[in-house]
């Protein structure tokens, strides 16, 4: 792949230029996505220079009471992916600190760190990307972003919102935390989980591996149960979560591969790689609400409680 056709970041815009996840809710320009990625793509050209942990950065604690909270709002609307990232930050992966020492410190995550671009400048240029062998996971990606109306730098966006006016620490750690954040659409095209409420429980499940938040293990299994409570029929969604935890606990964590190889790669080979079973019970769900009539994505409407 030629690098240098991502170095051009302040020529990148949003494929859709949709807001990502956020159903009716300001929707920010495509002007204005373009300058945030050129913003943050150019901070990525001085990232050697930033410290492994900031001085200032602090252990990461719970709060249920929080979670809670923005879980139910989370579940009532799906599309309001603000809420999720409440529940994460109020029940987050305590270790991320010490699993980003391991991958940076190590020869793999050292040439990761000092070759690879910012993803969303890569992963928006669907121009580029759409120039790989037909079949490979760019043109997968591409299709799925493009059917859904999402761009990685209108997720960045939403995160942003999210984060208000709190200070980015500059450190690896906030670029590992980046990198979890913007492999996620790769997730959902290569576990072929898709973007219904049960298709987002079950990715939150398959990288709690990856990424052991409790927040991800939450949302993942009490959606999952209050799917179920709501469906009339006997769908086996709980069993498609526990399914795609199993999966995800024999996979490579994608947040930790060299993205601009897998984007070149085949489709099926990309999920050899990552040891990424198909998964039976998600789709059989899938199944048993079509035949009954019933649209997946509208299954968790109903506001909760």
């Amino acid at each position: 792949m030629d690098l240098a056709l991502y170095c051009k970041f302040e020529e990148i815009l949003p494929s859709a230029g949709a807001w990502h996840g956020v159903g009716g809710e300001s929707v920010p320009s495509e002007a204005a996505l373009q300058a945030m990625v050129a913003r943050f793509a150019a901070a990525q050209e001085v990232r050697q220079e930033v410290p492994l942990i900031h001085p200032d950065r602090r252990p990461f604690q719970t709060d249920w009471h929080s979670a809670l909270k923005h879980f139910r709002v989370l579940e009532s609307d799906k599309e309001r992916t603000r809420e999720a990232f409440h529940v994460f930050e109020a029940l987050p992966w305590v270790g991320m600190i010490d699993a980003t020492c391991t991958f940076l410190t190590s020869e793999q995550g050292k040439a990761i760190y000092a070759s690879e671009p910012f993803l969303p400048a890569v992963l928006d240029d669907h121009a580029t990307l759409r120039r790989l062998p037909k079949g490979s996971l760019a043109h997968a990606y591409c299709d799925h972003m493009e059917r859904e109306q999402l761009s990685a730098a209108g997720l960045i966006a939403e995160y942003e919102e999210w984060r208000g006016g709190r200070v980015r620490l500059d450190d690896k750690v906030e670029w590992y935390a980046d990198r979890l954040r913007d492999t996620h659409d790769l997730l959902h095209v290569l576990s072929g989980f898709g973007r219904d409420a049960l298709g987002e429980q079950c990715v939150l499940a398959l990288v709690f591996k990856q990424r052991p938040s409790i927040g991800h293990l939450f949302v993942g299994y009490a959606g999952a149960a209050l799917t179920r409570l709501r469906s009339a029929w006997k769908v086996p969604v709980v069993r498609a979560v526990f399914e795609a935890r199993r999966i995800g606990k024999a996979c490579l964590p994608i947040a930790e591969q060299p993205i601009l190889d897998l984007l070149a790669m085949p489709l099926d080979e990309v999920r050899a790689r990552l040891n990424m079973r198909p998964a039976h019970y998600y789709h059989e769900a899938h199944r048993i609400w079509r035949e009954a009539g019933t649209d997946p994505k509208l299954v968790l409407m109903k506001a909760v409680g």
